[in-house]
C-alpha cells in the first residue's frame, strides 16, 4: 500500500499550508458512518488513513511551527458539500467504528468552537466539506484542504510539481476573470454534435492549485484546476443556455439549459427519467453550478473513479449548490440538509467514453475570441506544455 512517510507528510502540510503567524492547531477531520450497512472498504481505509496522519502529525507538531495536532470525528451528513453537524468530537484514542459510538470515544466540541480555536484543516472523508468549510472561511480565520473520497491510489498526485500546476491553473483563471462568456462544443458517438453557452458574465474564477496561502482559502487536495460559477441570473436573465449531454453508464441523457437552469432531461434509459424526477423534487439541483478546467491529465495521473480527483484531469460541469464558490445558490434551496449536491460531470473518455469536448472557445468583452480546447487537449500552456513526467 503506498502511502506517505512522515517527513513527506510535515513536507505536504508545509507546502499546502505556508506558515503564518497565527497558526497554532491543524485538524484532521474525518466523517464515520452511522449503521455499518453504509459503511464500505474504501472509507475504512480512509479513516485508518486519518488516524495515522493525526498521529505522524501529531508527533511533529514543532516541525509544523504547531502547538498541537487533533484528530476530529463527527456523524456523516450524506451528500457532499451539506453542513456539518453543529457536535463534533476530539478523539484521543482510536476511532470508533460508528458515529453512534462518538460521545463514548470523544470530547464533544461545537463546530463554531472549533472554528475558532483551529487554523488549519486536512479533511479525508467520505462526503465533500469543501462547501461549508470554504462558507466558513469567510468568517473565520481558517484554511482548509478537504480530501473527500481520498484514497492510496491518490497519493501519486500529492507528488507531481505543483509549480508547473499552478502555472497552468492561473492561466486559465485569468482567462476566466475576462471571459464574457464559454462556448462548449460536446461530440456524442463521433456523430451528433450538442452547443452550450455559459454566461460567465459579473463573476470571477478561482484557482485551485494544491496551496493555500493566505487566510480563509479553502480547496480540494489532490488540486489543479480552475473553476467559475456561470452567472445565476442575480444581476440580469443569465445567457446561459443550450444542451448539455451527460453519459451515465452505457447511456447518454440530454439536458436543456435555459437561464442557467436544466429546464428538461431527454435521452437513453431509465436515467433520464430518474434525473427528471430529481429535477421535479430538487429545482435547487437544475442549477449549473460550475465550469471547471482540470489539468492533471497532462502530469500523468490517471481516473481512479473518485470526483476528488478525476475532475482535476479535465474539463467538468457541475449541477446544483454555488454558494460555496461565491453563487446564489445554498442549502436553503433544497428540501432538506441530506438533498443539498454539488455533483461534477467529467468530460474525460474513462468517465463518458461516448461524449467528447470538441472545442472549447472564450468570448472576451472586445469581441474577440479564443481556443482554450480542441479535441479534449487545452492549446494556451505555449512552449512549457510539455510536462517531463520521468
Amino acid at each position: 500500500m503506498e502511502s506517505l512517510n512522515s517527513q513527506e507528510l510535515v513536507q505536504l502540510i508545509l507546502s499546502v499550508f505556508p506558515h503564518l503567524a497565527q497558526d497554532h492547531r491543524l485538524a484532521v477531520l474525518v466523517d464515520l458512518p452511522n449503521q455499518v450497512q453504509e459503511d464500505n472498504i474504501q472509507w475504512q481505509k480512509r479513516r485508518t488513513l486519518a488516524e495515522n496522519w493525526a498521529k505522524e502529525l501529531a508527533a511533529a507538531y514543532e516541525q509544523m511551527q504547531l502547538q498541537a495536532v487533533l484528530l476530529v470525528a463527527y456523524p456523516n451528513v450524506g451528500s457532499n458539500n451539506a453542513d456539518l453537524p453543529e457536535i463534533l468530537y476530539e478523539i484521543s484514542g482510536p476511532l470508533p467504528s460508528l458515529a453512534s459510538d462518538l460521545p463514548q470515544f470523544g470530547i464533544p466540541i461545537p463546530f463554531n468552537q472549533l472554528l475558532r480555536n483551529v487554523q488549519l484543516f486536512l479533511a479525508p472523508t467520505e462526503y465533500s466539506t469543501t462547501a461549508p468549510l470554504k462558507i466558513a472561511g469567510r468568517q473565520y480565520p481558517i484554511r482548509a484542504a478537504t480530501m473527500p473520497g481520498f484514497c492510496e491510489a491518490m497519493i501519486p498526485a500529492l507528488k507531481i510539481d505543483y509549480a508547473e500546476v499552478g502555472r497552468r491553473v492561473d492561466i486559465l483563471k485569468c482567462k476566466l476573470d475576462d471571459a464574457q462568456f464559454a462556448n462548449v462544443l460536446f461530440g456524442v458517438d463521433q456523430g451528433k454534435e450538442c452547443q452550450c453557452q455559459f454566461d460567465l458574465r459579473f463573476r470571477q474564477g478561482h484557482a485551485s492549485a494544491g496551496r493555500f496561502p493566505e487566510i480563509g482559502m479553502v480547496g480540494n487536495l489532490p488540486s489543479g484546476e480552475a473553476y467559475i460559477v456561470p452567472h445565476e441570473g442575480e444581476k440580469e436573465r443569465s445567457q446561459t443556455q443550450g444542451i448539455i449531454p451527460v453519459q451515465f453508464g452505457n447511456d447518454v441523457v440530454f439536458y436543456e439549459i435555459l437561464h442557467n437552469k436544466a429546464v428538461k432531461v431527454t435521452g437513453e434509459g431509465p436515467c433520464a427519467l430518474s434525473e427528471s424526477q430529481l429535477m421535479e423534487q430538487e429545482p435547487a439541483y437544475c442549477n449549473i453550478a460550475e465550469l471547471g478546467f482540470g489539468v492533471l491529465a497532462a502530469f500523468g495521473i490517471l481516473p481512479i473513479g473518485e470526483i476528488l480527483l478525476d475532475e482535476k484531469l479535465g474539463f467538468h460541469i457541475a449541477f446544483g449548490r454555488s454558494d460555496h464558490f461565491g453563487g446564489m445558490v445554498g442549502p436553503a434551496q433544497f428540501s432538506s440538509p441530506q438533498a443539498v449536491v454539488h455533483i461534477d460531470r467529467i468530460y474525460i473518455p474513462a468517465t463518458q467514453p461516448r461524449v467528447a469536448i470538441k472545442e472549447v472557445i472564450f468570448s472576451y468583452p472586445n469581441h474577440s475570441e479564443e481556443k482554450i480546447i480542441v479535441e479534449g487537449q487545452y492549446c494556451i500552456f505555449g512552449r512549457n506544455s510539455e510536462v517531463n513526467l520521468t
